[in-house]
C-alpha cells in the first residue's frame, strides 16, 4: 500500500480521502490510477440512480451505502483534480457552501420570500445573476445532459416559476387526452415524422401531469419498469410450469399468462 490504512476513530470524510489518494498513488490500484473525469461519468450517473432505488426500497442500511458509493465519485474527483493542480475535494465543499449561502437571503439575509414558489423564483434569479447571463433565454440554464423525462419536468418547473402553468391538473389532463387524439390523427395517417412528433407530445404532457400531481416521472418509470419486469417474469415461469416456451406461446396464451400474472399479489 502507498500508506498505511487511516484508523477507523478518524473523521469518516477525511478516511475517504485518504483511501481514495492512496488508491491513485503509486503502489496502489491500477484502476483507480487509470481513472478521470471523463471516465468516471459513467458511474456517477449509476450510483446516482442506485441511491435512487435504494431510497424508493425504504432500506436505510442500502441507502447509507449508496450514498456511500455517490460520496465516492464526489472524492475521487476531487483526488483527481488536486493532483492536476485544479481545484480539491476542500473548495468543491466550500463552493457549494458559499453558493447556499449567497442563494438562501431569506436565511442568511434580509430577502422576505417566506414560502417555497418565492424562493424558487428569488433562487433562479440569483442564479441567472451570479452567471452574468440576465438576458439569456430564461430556459437555457436547464442542463440538455439531464434525462428526458426530468428534463422535461425541469423545464415546466421552471416555466411554471413565471406563472406559465394550468391553474389545476385537471387542464393537463385534458391536455393529455387532446395530444393521445392528436397521436392517433398521426397514426391513422401513418407519417412516421408525425408520428413521432406527436408521441414525444404525448410524453410531455404525461411529465406535465405528474409533476402536477407532485410526482417525479423518473421514480414513475422506474416503478412501471419494475412492475413490468415482475409481472412478465411471473407469466414466464406460469408457462414454464405448463412446459411452454416464451418463444412458442403465442400470443392469446401469451396475453392470458399476462392477465392471470396481474391478478398475483
Amino acid at each position: 500500500m502507498a500508506s498505511k490504512i487511516p484508523p477507523d476513530s478518524c473523521d469518516g470524510l477525511l478516511r475517504l480521502q485518504q483511501v481514495v489518494h492512496d488508491l491513485r498513488s503509486p503502489g496502489g490500484c491500477p484502476w483507480d490510477q487509470e481513472q478521470t473525469h471523463l471516465s468516471l461519468l459513467s458511474n456517477v450517473v449509476e450510483e446516482a440512480y442506485e441511491v435512487v432505488e435504494a431510497a424508493q426500497s425504504g432500506d436505510r442500511e442500502h441507502l447509507c451505502e449508496e450514498l456511500g458509493d455517490l460520496l465516492l465519485q464526489v472524492v475521487l474527483h476531487g483526488e483527481i483534480a488536486s493532483e492536476a493542480g485544479d481545484f480539491d475535494l476542500d473548495r468543491i465543499a466550500h463552493g457549494i457552501a458559499e453558493k447556499l449561502i449567497r442563494r438562501h437571503p431569506h436565511v442568511y439575509g434580509e430577502s422576505g420570500a417566506a414560502d417555497t414558489a418565492a424562493v424558487l423564483r428569488q433562487w433562479q434569479e440569483i442564479k441567472r445573476q451570479e452567471k452574468g447571463n440576465v438576458a439569456e433565454a430564461y430556459l437555457a440554464g436547464v442542463s440538455k445532459a439531464l434525462p428526458g423525462l426530468s428534463r422535461a419536468a425541469k423545464l415546466q418547473k421552471r416555466a411554471a416559476a413565471v406563472g406559465f402553468d394550468w391553474p389545476e391538473v385537471a387542464g393537463v389532463l385534458e391536455k393529455l387526452r387532446e395530444e393521445c387524439g392528436e397521436l392517433e390523427e398521426a397514426v391513422a395517417g401513418g407519417e412516421a415524422a408525425a408520428m413521432a412528433e406527436e408521441l414525444g407530445d404525448v410524453l410531455f404532457s404525461a411529465v406535465n401531469a405528474a409533476r402536477h400531481l407532485k410526482l417525479d416521472p423518473e421514480v414513475l418509470m422506474a416503478a412501471a419498469n419494475a412492475k413490468f419486469e415482475a409481472r412478465f417474469g411471473q407469466m414466464e415461469r406460469a408457462l414454464a410450469l405448463e412446459g411452454v416456451a416464451l418463444g412458442e406461446a403465442g400470443l392469446e396464451r401469451l396475453e392470458a399468462a399476462w392477465q392471470a400474472a396481474k391478478r398475483l399479489p
